[in-house]
């Protein structure tokens, strides 16, 4: 009877594990602050925003990712797609905490980290993060009062 107690302990806790994972997985946050340069990168940052992409080669998700990422950066202008290899950029995972892949990091004109991913995000969610990184162009109106 112990052994089937222990079974389901063990089944309950592998489920809440998984229901919490998969509630995270993919899911943009804000960014701590970090900064990335061009060098850092191994290319130019983009003129609007750049979604950094830590990838590995055998990882499934990261191929859907990349998709994501391609498309989104097709559609707005001046952002720039950049997927960097995690186990060849070893010093970069390190520094940034890097602990899964596909992680995505959406960097402002400067290069600061302004959100992350860890997993598989959607489109929806990294264009919105994206409105968090592009600066706004739209030109100040001019307020022009009623005549009376």
């Amino acid at each position: 009877m112990t052994g089937l107690w222990v079974a389901l302990a063990t089944l309950a806790l592998a489920t809440t594990i998984g229901v919490i994972r998969l509630r995270r997985d993919g899911r943009v946050r804000d960014g701590d602050g970090d900064r990335l340069s061009a060098a850092d990168l191994g290319s130019g940052l983009g003129e609007r925003a750049t979604l950094v992409q830590f990838s590995t080669a055998f990882c499934q998700p990261c191929r859907a990712t990349r998709r994501v990422l391609a498309d989104v950066s097709d559609l707005v202008p001046g952002v720039v797609h950049v997927e960097i290899d995690a186990e060849s950029r070893l010093d970069l995972v390190r520094r940034l905490g890097i602990m899964r892949t596909p992680t995505v990091l959406v960097l402002d004109p400067a290069g600061a980290v302004v959100k992350k991913a860890a997993g598989q995000p959607r489109k929806a969610d990294v264009l919105v993060a994206l409105a968090a990184a592009v600066p706004d162009e739209r030109p100040a109106s001019s307020h022009q009062p009623d005549e009376m």
